[in-house]
């Protein structure tokens, strides 16, 4: 399964039953942490997140809002017992930040914490069928958006076909590279006769706090799901503007120059207690969005 669980959806203050941000993505065994705001350790158990596969944690930026339940979930882990490494990409500030509160509470992990600075646009983890990368997004400090993106997958074996031209088991794997089959007579079986198209590569992109950019839209090019910040209601630009955010309409702009497949908007402002309106105005730029509602997973897919 490829998927994101939303923990979080809210921005700077928790209100109206919603919690700063945070997102758990899906994909077969692993599971990856995108940020991690107040009370996101609590929002695991509440959604059931079985916190102890998670190897990655991705921090976009050091506002409050997006790491400061980091050091009770790190605590957390050891009262728990974890040993198995933990890998924290964020910016580089971040590693002093947690080190001084653990140097100060006398706090020893048992388990290997490993901080990776984030400095530049890059490819930050690369595990067998997915790599996830990182870009730069506007915002007052250094904010990264982060790209989940699956390896381009096999080809898929026609069984009819293999038994039509006795090809034997040993050669599925290179067929499934694209190889033609040459028999023992010398005869070239063509790998198009007996192979049909991958399934497509799905991916989802996270555009973490930032002003209206259409950079971005460029690298989310025809991205599969694709979650924009939308603080704001569009009537609330200039503010947007002022304090480098993006409004509903903003970020379903974002999702129609990607030629993205479906949007998921999410960081709304604690000032408003509902968010039918936030959907409504998205949906006038780009049909297929839908709210980031926590404890709701969403499928990653086209």
């Amino acid at each position: 399964m490829f998927a994101v669980t939303i923990l979080g959806n809210n921005s700077a203050l928790p209100m109206h039953n919603r919690h700063p941000t945070a997102q758990v993505v899906h994909y077969n065994e692993h599971l990856f942490l995108v940020d991690c705001g107040e009370g996101t350790q609590i929002q695991m158990n509440n959604y059931k997140i079985r916190r102890n596969r998670i190897r990655y944690i991705f921090i976009s930026h050091l506002h409050g809002d997006h790491y400061f339940g980091l050091p009770g979930l790190l605590t957390s882990y050891g009262l728990n017992g974890r040993t198995e490494d933990l890998w924290i990409f964020s910016p580089p500030m971040l590693k002093e930040i947690i080190e001084i509160q653990f140097r100060s509470s006398d706090t020893l992990l048992p388990y290997p914490l490993h901080f990776v600075a984030i400095e530049k646009d890059g490819v930050l983890v690369d595990e067998k069928k997915i790599t996830v990368s990182c870009f730069a997004v506007s915002h007052r400090i250094p904010c990264w958006g982060f790209l989940f993106k699956e390896k381009e997958k096999p080809l898929k074996l026609n069984s009819e076909k293999l038994r039509q031209y006795a090809i034997p088991s040993s050669f599925y794997q290179q067929l499934k590279t694209g190889e033609d089959y040459i028999t023992k007579g010398g005869e070239t079986i063509k790998n198009e006769w007996v192979t049909k198209p991958p399934e497509i590569a799905q991916s989802y992109a996270y555009c973490a706090d930032t002003l209206y950019d259409e950079g971005i839209a460029e690298k989310c090019k025809g991205v599969s799901l694709l979650y924009h910040e939308a603080t704001y209601l569009d009537d609330q630009r200039e503010k947007a503007l002022s304090r480098m955010h993006s409004t509903s309409r903003q970020a379903a702009a974002i999702a129609l120059k990607a030629n993205a497949h479906k949007l998921l908007i999410g960081h709304f402002s604690s000032r408003y207690e509902t968010l039918d309106d936030f959907l409504t105005e998205a949906r006038e730029v780009f049909p297929n969005t839908d709210l980031a509602i926590e404890g709701a997973t969403y499928i990653v897919r086209t």
